[in-house]
């Protein structure tokens, strides 16, 4: 690659993106001519800190990848040089998906142990995409939720403020930024300030100034004068680059003596809540943005201090979910092919015991509420809405993507039916996810089985 070629990842190269042990088993099922079909489960075996729930988001993601997946040459040469043999080699060249894709559709709340997704899948297959889909679906989620907490922190303290994603420059390289701006938007935000995930996924995008705008004329007046000649009513003015109250007169002298209304003006540093009243006193119906450090917690306390905002502009707390920054996604083999019959698996080791074989989730609604969700094998009837969708079946996609304010509808509409007691900020109790008899029978005998191997 040259210097100036950042084509990091491209189609010739993104089936690349999964970590070497895979390729290795993968080569491995190959010599061995052993290439049953498998399950596997995508899940969170426990959430976050301070999170009762999770937002299921990065499918449409995941299955771009799983529909577009090939071996080109880029990736074919790279291989070689690392030794793998050219018989595997060939065989990944006109490698593609012939499996099933069950999943959980973007927006929907997800508990520990429920599958995100599952894959039925030839194992060369299914093997190769778990760094993939953990990787897709797993930060999106993560975010979508710390979303999802801010939007809900206003619907309980607020009037309806907006919330813009200001976050892309502190994300974690450019991919991040994107798909952190549309985790966001799932989970609640209006836009984000990033143009390129505006144009990608059509989500709407704002702006203000920057101080640097500000420090780059000789008085404060004079660039809030040459950004209103140039945006008039559209201007936001960002009055805090010298001191805040003062731009905030600054800022009203301006519009008064150029005959408009500005569309708002944005605190950006100090007591926030302290300042948003002494402005708002100065200004009166101009609205006032909100940023600086902004999280869920940030908008709880100045809500409820009396702080006065039509808007929130989270960055690096949103991107990075400061207070939570992970979420342990793993993809675990649950049911292979022996002699012709799918046989249920699981893995017993301490603190990462799994439960085996295909499965269903089913939730319960009572009064408009989320009562509680059951966990059982793939196919059995039980009380509640099935919450798994097909989403390929023998490698075509037979699922209708929604567009993504239909699945930010979604999404909301589903935050509003989790008990308010395990959506709060700090603390939340734990939502029910029953085990199936069925289920948990099936568990108990396969793990009797195993063990006895060691006894």
């Amino acid at each position: 690659m040259s210097d100036t070629d950042y084509g990091y990842i491209t189609p010739e190269n993104l089936s690349l993106f999964t970590d070497l042990y895979e390729l290795t088993m993968m080569q491995g099922y190959f010599h061995q001519n052993h290439n049953p079909t498998a399950t596997f489960d995508l899940f969170f075996r426990d959430l976050p800190p301070n999170r009762g729930y999770m937002l299921a988001v990065g499918l449409e993601q995941a299955i771009h990848y799983i529909e577009t997946l090939s071996f080109g040459e880029r990736a074919i040469d790279y291989l070689t040089e690392h030794g793998f043999e050219e018989e595997f080699l060939s065989k990944l060249e006109t490698l593609e998906f012939t499996g099933d894709v069950r999943a959980l559709p973007e927006g929907e709340p997800v508990f520990p142990n429920e599958p995100l997704l599952e894959v039925t899948a030839p194992i060369l297959q299914g093997q190769l995409l778990e760094t993939i889909v953990i990787n897709q679906i797993g930060y999106q989620s993560l975010i979508a939720t710390k979303a999802a907490r801010m939007r809900d922190t206003i619907e309980r303290h607020g009037d309806d403020q907006s919330l813009v994603d200001f976050g892309s420059r502190r994300a974690h390289g450019i991919d991040a930024g994107m798909k952190a701006a549309r985790a966001a938007y799932i989970g609640g935000f209006d836009g984000t300030s990033n143009v390129a995930a505006g144009e990608a996924f059509g989500i709407p995008i704002y702006g203000t100034m920057a101080h640097s705008w500000i420090q780059s004329f000789a008085t404060e007046r004079a660039a809030f004068e040459a950004f209103v000649d140039e945006y008039g009513e559209d201007s936001i003015l960002l009055i805090d680059t010298y001191d805040t109250v003062a731009g905030a007169e600054t800022a009203r002298d301006v519009a008064d003596k150029r005959d408009i209304d500005v569309a708002g003006v944005r605190l950006d540093s100090g007591n926030l809540t302290a300042l948003s009243k002494e402005v708002n006193e100065l200004l009166g119906d101009t609205d006032i943005f909100v940023s600086s450090g902004v999280d869920e917690f940030k908008i709880r306390d100045f809500l409820t201090s009396g702080g006065v905002g039509t808007g929130f502009g989270p960055g690096t707390a949103l991107v990075t979910s400061t207070d939570a920054p992970k979420v342990e996604g793993v993809y675990k083999l649950v049911a292979i092919e022996r002699d012709g019959e799918m046989r249920p698996s699981m893995k017993l080791s301490t603190g990462k015991a799994t439960y085996p074989g295909a499965k269903s989730i089913y939730r319960v609604e009572r009064d408009g509420s989320y009562a509680y969700d059951t966990l059982t094998p793939q196919k059995e009837d039980h009380d509640g809405d099935e919450l798994l969708v097909s989403v390929i079946e023998d490698g075509d996609i037979v699922y209708d993507f929604p567009d993504l304010q239909t699945v930010q509808e979604f999404a909301l509409r589903n935050v509003e039916k989790i008990p308010v007691e395990a959506r709060t900020l700090e603390n939340p109790t734990t939502y029910e996810v029953r085990i199936s008899p069925e289920l948990d029978t099936q568990t108990t005998e396969l793990r009797q089985q195993l063990e006895s191997q060691f006894t």
